[in-house]
């Protein structure tokens, strides 16, 4: 018997710098009751989903910094979203920035949560690909941060058990790695939960605009296919305090295929009815783990980080 799961993306427009996290949250809750009425029971929201991309400007000031991350979650301004799934009977993923207090000091993690219809969270994610940089380039007129305001994830990629299936997370550059999607394919993954805050041109190389958005789908259609889950992606789009955001919210099924996707930049529901079961065929015939794959020939992988080309035969 098929398990069939509704599920939308709940892609937000601009967010600017000095708009609050009770309007923000008003504008999930929206796209919340809108899911309700299309009868999906999980909502994805974005990458540091309650603010501006706060990470393309350089503050010194440690109070205004912390003004952007959550020191628990839920929390006064986040509450009323968890009481609206609660309501509605229908979960969410919240990408936000965390403010930790362990091992003797203050933390920043770029993170996310799984909560269910109850309102409950039932997992948490730390993003482990950090992009950007760390120092402040004044050559450039954008900066990219996230190296310097937060620390890479410590949590892997879990996954868990919930909405009748086996979920996963990860956030923005994650997706572009194939080892994303392989560690929680190991864990029999069947829906991965992605958002992210993408700029709509790539500032670091001469790229021509429309591959940033090939390239988004294609990193994301190849995990779904190659390890047999589905991927359902929520961006931040549109022109936000001067800056064009992406977009590109979509559902990918196991096979690989967008079977939605947004068309606007700003907030927008994108939903689909996922059959969990959907990937099977596929793990149990072309990437058959337990059957194809070789680990004994994959050590380079996990023992190597960076490029080591082949020495130069002499003449």
């Amino acid at each position: 018997m098929s398990r069939m799961l509704n599920v939308a993306a709940g892609q937000l427009g601009p967010i600017t710098r000095n708009e609050s996290r009770a309007n923000v949250v008003k504008r999930m809750i929206e796209l919340m009751r809108e899911a309700k009425a299309r009868g999906c029971r999980l909502v994805v929201f974005p990458e540091m989903a309650l603010s501006t991309f706060f990470a393309r400007w350089y503050m010194e000031d440690e109070n205004e910094l912390d003004s952007y991350f959550e020191a628990s979650m839920p929390n006064k301004e986040t509450q009323p979203l968890f009481d609206e799934a609660k309501r509605l009977g229908v979960g969410f993923y919240l990408g936000y920035a965390e403010l930790a207090f362990e091992e003797g000091r203050k933390r920043r993690f770029n993170s996310s949560v799984l909560v269910d219809g109850r309102g409950q969270i039932v997992g948490k994610y730390r993003k482990v690909h950090m992009p950007g940089h760390i120092e402040y380039k004044p050559d450039r007129a954008v900066q990219h941060l996230e190296k310097r305001y937060f620390e890479p994830g410590d949590l892997g990629f879990p996954v868990f058990r919930s909405f009748e299936g086996i979920m996963g997370m990860c956030l923005c550059f994650d997706r572009r790695w194939p080892e994303t999607y392989r560690v929680m394919g190991l864990q029999g993954v069947e829906m991965i939960l992605v958002g992210y805050n993408t700029p709509a041109v790539n500032r670091e190389a001469q790229e021509p605009n429309h591959l940033k958005m090939f390239h988004n789908h294609l990193t994301m259609q190849a995990g779904a296919y190659q390890n047999g889950t589905w991927v359902v992606a929520s961006a931040k789009g549109g022109r936000e305090d001067g800056f064009d955001m992406l977009g590109g919210s979509c559902i990918i099924s196991p096979a690989g295929e967008i079977v939605a996707k947004s068309y606007t930049l700003e907030d927008e529901l994108v939903s689909a009815s996922c059959d969990l079961d959907l990937g099977k065929y596929i793990k149990d015939t072309i990437f058959n783990f337990n059957e194809y794959r070789q680990p004994e020939h994959y050590g380079l992988i996990v023992e190597q980080k960076g490029v080591v080309e082949p020495p130069h035969k002499s003449s």
